[in-house]
């Protein structure tokens, strides 16, 4: 009997799970390999902060979903991996061999390019760490509304967490706590519409959150952040929400990766180094590259579960084109949102409307019952 692996409980392996409650492969056990109980879904997470959510209706029991799909859970990390001796190793020292591996493992925060980062700053990721931290850090905003925020980072995920934070503590009252959004575009949202771009920055200024435009973070002291014109900017609580950054351990398994360090794959999404090894998400490197967005790897489930039918079976591999534009929605925190398609903005309560449907029926779909 084959063995597949799916190593880490990323968005494209929900659908990988769905797609083997319907339909089994033949001759192959399936384990599911994750650290994590649960998977959060990342675009609720903003929700969750401002207080429309509880983090259970943010949240998937992969155990759950792994049972209706006939898959074995295994609670563990995947440590190290023997690309060419297909083996995989994990934190508890247990070794899986396998003959098929498809790896959705997510990214890490890239903190080794600010100094003091690992000390004084809470990354966004991985998001259960930073799920646990940030109620800490609200909580010591509530007791001194003198520590200014600094939300480190320009995109979506750094404009929806001040936005959330601003409501809820505005919502507690708690709305002097000084919020600032340091970004190293002119404007927030970069690469988006640039009606949305701005009509996001006129939204900060309303609230009072401070754009800090075209600045970059070298330094955290724990009271300031430094930028590299040395530049002091009052900083009592920093939030790192910078760019993606791969995992160590891609680039010691023997896999091909990119200059980044992610794991690089075809159109097929099987690494270009080693047969019958896929990976989706951001821990990949699509041959047609794509930001690093959740929006990318849910459509990569349906694909990716596919071909390792196909792979499986000894079929040839189809090919896979991700979509060239991906629909963003972006919480304002107030049930309000903005909405961005290529050149085209939107904004207002129907995109809230819109966002949220969307999200709850996304969790629906894959069984979770507090979702409302």
């Amino acid at each position: 009997m084959k063995r597949l692996i799916l190593l880490g409980g990323g968005h494209a392996h929900v659908h990988v799970l769905e797609a083997l409650g319907r339909q089994p492969i033949p001759g192959c056990e399936v384990l599911l390999v994750s650290p994590f109980e649960r998977q959060i879904y990342s675009g609720m997470l903003p929700g969750w902060i401002s207080g429309h959510y509880t983090i259970e209706a943010c949240g998937l029991n992969l155990p759950q979903l792994a049972q209706r799909a006939g898959v074995r859970f295994v609670h563990a990390a995947g440590e190290t991996l023997d690309a060419t001796g297909r083996c995989l190793t994990c934190n508890d020292g247990t070794r899986l061999e396998f003959d098929l591996l498809s790896i959705d493992t997510g990214s890490r925060s890239s903190i080794e390019a600010i100094g003091g980062a690992a000390q004084h700053a809470l990354p966004v990721r991985p998001i259960e760490t930073f799920i646990a931290g940030i109620e800490a850090l609200l909580a010591r905003c509530r007791e001194a509304r003198d520590q200014p925020v600094a939300i480190i980072g320009g995109g979506v995920a750094a404009v929806e967490l001040a936005f959330a934070i601003h409501y809820r503590l505005a919502s507690e009252g708690h709305s002097r706590v000084a919020l600032q959004v340091i970004g190293d575009a002119g404007l927030p949202l970069d690469g988006l519409a640039s009606s949305l771009q701005w009509k996001c920055l006129e939204m900060l200024n309303e609230r009072g959150i401070h754009w800090h435009a075209g600045s970059r973070v070298v330094e955290l002291t724990g009271q300031h952040a430094v930028l590299d014109d040395g530049t002091r900017i009052p900083a009592g609580h920093a939030l790192l929400v910078t760019g993606a950054g791969a995992p160590e351990w891609p680039r010691a398994s023997g896999l091909a990766v990119d200059g980044r360090g992610f794991i690089q794959v075809g159109r097929s999404l099987e690494s270009v180094s080693h047969r019958g090894i896929f990976a989706a998400g951001d821990v990949a490197a699509y041959a047609d590259a794509r930001p690093k967005s959740g929006v990318y790897a849910v459509r990569a489930g349906p694909p990716l579960a596919a071909n390792l039918r196909r792979a499986a079976a000894g079929e040839t591999l189809a090919e896979w084109r991700p979509q060239r534009r991906a629909l963003y929605l972006i919480a304002t925190g107030d049930r309000h949102a903005l909405g961005a398609w290529g050149p085209f903005g939107w904004w207002g309560r129907w995109v809230w409307r819109w966002k949220d449907r969307i999200d709850r029926g996304f969790m629906r779909r894959f069984g979770n019952p507090h979702v409302g």
